[in-house]
């Protein structure tokens, strides 16, 4: 009975979330001020980890990390840019440019222009998710049951800003973030929350 009450016990319970992360970046021309008068623009995200699904929850949750974090900053987030590429007559530029991208890693500079225009700005954000993983590993069970288990999630994701008017990547930063917790509960790590917690990490580094 004492161990059931002690199992009991546990799977009530939950440590504290322990969080790395291993912000890196690199300012190729992107001075103080440029985002704020000349405007940033989200592209769809790309991802090689099969997640589709994902791509457009991570440019909400940056454009929204973004307007908290740099309310001084202007910008347009995906879905806003979407609708203006479509109103201008330019979904198969747009699908080009981004089919090139997947393909190269280099967006083409008229194409790249001509969306910018639409969105009425200078800058193009494009965010890339590179990994995503989550899952649990038992710690502590009791007749084969995992009363204590450690729920993990590790999520790796690239930030590049695009200068429209020459072609080149004005900024660009990567991070890593993991997150583990032991806990009694089934309720896993969200991807949302981890992808918070990168877009905090490299919009706080933004000039």
């Amino acid at each position: 009975m004492m161990i059931a009450a002690a199992a009991l016990a546990l799977s009530a319970c939950s440590t504290t979330l322990q969080v790395y992360s291993s912000p890196e970046h690199e300012t190729l021309g992107l001075q103080q001020g440029d985002l704020r008068d000349g405007g940033l623009a989200f592209l769809t995200p790309s991802t090689v980890t099969g997640q589709e699904e994902d791509k457009q929850s991570l440019a909400h949750v940056f454009a929204a990390t973004l307007q908290s974090e740099r309310p001084e900053l202007r910008f347009v987030s995906l879905s806003e840019t979407i609708s203006a590429v479509n109103r201008a007559g330019l979904a198969e530029a747009y699908r080009a440019m981004y089919q090139n991208y997947r393909e190269t890693g280099v967006f083409d500079g008229a194409l790249m222009r001509r969306v910018a225009q639409a969105a009425q700005v200078r800058y193009l954000a494009q965010l890339k998710l590179a990994n995503m993983q989550q899952g649990a590993k038992g710690r502590w069970s009791f007749l084969g049951v995992n009363i204590l288990q450690t729920q993990y999630a590790n999520l790796r994701v690239f930030f590049q800003i695009w200068d429209s008017r020459d072609g080149s990547i004005a900024w660009e930063g990567i991070d890593e973030v993991t997150f583990a917790i032991d806990t009694g509960q089934e309720r896993p790590i969200t991807f949302r929350a981890i992808a918070e917690h990168a877009a905090k990490d490299l919009t706080q580094r933004l000039p």
